[in-house]
């Protein structure tokens, strides 16, 4: 969408060629070609001002003059011919193949806190599926047949038939911002967070379906989730969550069917940690009384620290925000006022606060946190800025309820060094230059 004030991130800024450079190591051209593809959408951005008038106003279009197209020429509606550019996209050169590699939210271009079914980030670890809802099934079985009396069974009907929930959460991934811990590597938000989104969703609590087979919730401890596509996806969750009634086992998105790629028919939703929790497909539910140890939690998704050891199990997703708009390759085309927005999140409970700075984190000024402000769930803030024509640096830092403050990158890197890849929670840093181009920093 066209502003006067605000030159959007530009997007698909790479050629088909210069993905393959990418992904060959030859990655130095990157600044570059994003630089020019941003003086190409500048150049583009021209006033409609004549001297006789605007003619936006004075000539009437021809949508003002005939006849628009019938109801139901889409059966299902797609976005504006001028919008489809925003899309979520693969980082170049991240893997090796597209069916094990990621999609990112683009955050810069979105409002409120719920994602587009559509544009909700992928993570996939051996391709995504269009799966037969009428042939999937979910078992829930007992590691020993004290822990669950009645090993079942269910359909999509069974599962649907039963008392439902609708609930917003966010999901992030717990690599999101894992580009980012050595130094600024990527030039927008879509790549620094776009591993994050946020949806209603609809099912039913997990702890329904154990109540109905019987299972021993005094006993048990753990469940291990599994999901029914080939990369074996299993997760053991703690039954804690579980028998807080959070955990749902979900067929519903925003209202629709979940999308294939966001695992249709069947997802876990585990509120508050790392999305690689929320297996989709999901197969089958085994109750236990120990950790499972699964592959993706003992050898993947482990945090490396500085005396070279790991940690394990730390899914939850702890607290974190980031301005999405001005944000790294937007340009600000004019002095004056301007607004910063962004996102908020904590996997411990509700954002309690977000503060703004504008300079770099020597002040800071309390945010306007836009409502519903729910646990678990994006919050959406705002704050003013009057842009004097010198540099700026924009950061954000959120508090939860629990009292848990967003770090620095030197308060992180304190405890975590510096070549870990998970859960990178640190303040992001937006240079706002005198020409009005916005940089991805590190301060």
């Amino acid at each position: 969408m066209f502003s006067r004030f605000l030159q959007r991130a530009p997007e698909n800024f790479l050629s088909r060629t210069q993905i393959q450079d990418v992904r060959a190591g030859r990655r130095g051209f990157l600044a570059k070609a994003f630089a020019t593809a941003a003086a190409a959408t500048a150049a583009g951005s021209v006033s409609a001002q004549g001297e006789g008038g605007d003619a936006n106003i004075l000539n009437l279009p021809p949508h003002s003059k005939g006849l628009g197209q019938p109801v139901a020429a889409r059966g299902y509606g797609l976005p504006s011919e001028f919008e489809k550019n925003l899309q979520r996209r693969e980082s170049p050169g991240l893997t090796r193949v597209g069916q094990s590699s990621v999609s990112f939210c683009p955050l810069q271009g979105l409002f409120g806190i719920i994602t587009p079914s559509g544009l909700h980030f992928e993570r996939h670890h051996q391709g995504w599926w269009d799966i037969d809802p009428s042939r999937h099934r979910l078992m829930v079985n007992g590691s020993d047949e004290g822990l669950l009396k009645r090993p079942m069974v269910f359909s999509m009907d069974d599962v649907m038939r039963l008392p439902s929930v609708s609930r917003m959460h966010f999901i992030e991934c717990g690599a999101n911002t894992g580009m980012e811990w050595g130094n600024a590597a990527v030039p927008t938000v879509q790549y620094t967070h776009g591993m994050l989104s946020c949806s209603e969703f609809t099912g039913v609590p997990l702890r329904t379906l154990l109540e109905l087979c019987g299972a021993d919730l005094r006993r048990a401890k753990f469940i291990l989730a599994e999901g029914a596509d080939g990369s074996g996806m299993t997760r053991t969750i703690p039954m804690s969550l579980i028998m807080s009634g959070e955990v749902l086992v979900a067929y519903g998105q925003n209202g629709e069917m979940l999308r294939p790629e966001n695992g249709y028919p069947l997802r876990l939703i585990v509120p508050g940690v790392q999305g690689v929790s929320w297996v989709k497909y999901l197969r089958r539910i085994e109750v236990g009384d120990m950790p499972y140890g699964a592959k993706d939690e003992t050898i993947h998704y482990v945090d490396l620290l500085p005396d070279g050891t790991h940690r394990q199990y730390t899914s939850i997703q702890e607290v974190k925000s980031v301005v999405t708009s001005p944000s790294g390759g937007q340009v600000l085309l004019q002095k004056g006022f301007h607004t910063i927005t962004g996102l908020a999140w904590s996997g411990r409970g509700k954002v309690r606060r977000v503060d703004v700075s504008t300079d770099g984190g020597r002040n800071w000024a309390p945010a306007r946190l836009q409502g519903p402000v729910l646990a678990k769930c994006l919050t959406r803030f705002n704050a003013d800025f009057v842009w004097d024509g010198k540099p700026a640096i924009f950061q954000s830092r959120a508090v939860d309820e629990t009292g848990q403050v967003q770090p620095t990158y030197a308060e992180l890197r304190k405890v975590r060094a510096s070549r870990s890849i998970y859960h990178n929670n640190a303040i992001q840093s937006w240079l706002l230059e005198e020409n009005g181009e916005v940089k991805n920093v590190q301060i």
